[in-house]
């Protein structure tokens, strides 16, 4: 699934929810647009931050149905973000995850 700026790879499993939690997520950053440790440290903070206060929907409907979902998101883009674009990306990509979640049940 790709969200610009995001490349999205998930899986949901069917088991019942371990006790790690039933939503787990993973960020990458290239080394090829972003040379400086950096700047690749700052956009995965800021995913993370977005991830963290925009992920409690998804998290209901995973506990609803009794789901685990891994995630895994790319940055993909050239340039830094700002804050504003990332909330606005990761909301997106949420939301279509919680449709893809509906749609497979």
């Amino acid at each position: 699934m790709v969200v610009p700026p995001f490349r999205i790879f998930y899986s949901k499993n069917n088991l019942p929810i371990s006790t790690t939690g039933q939503l787990k997520m993973g960020i990458g950053v290239s080394t090829r647009f972003f040379k400086k440790a950096v700047d690749r440290n700052r956009i995965k903070r800021l995913v993370r931050e977005c991830w963290r206060l925009q992920k409690n929907m998804l998290a209901e409907k995973l506990k609803e149905q009794n789901k685990q979902l891994n995630v895994f998101l790319i940055y993909t883009a050239k340039e830094l973000p700002d804050y504003k674009e990332v909330s606005a990306k990761v909301n997106k990509a949420l939301d279509k995850l919680c449709t893809i979640i509906d749609a497979k049940n």
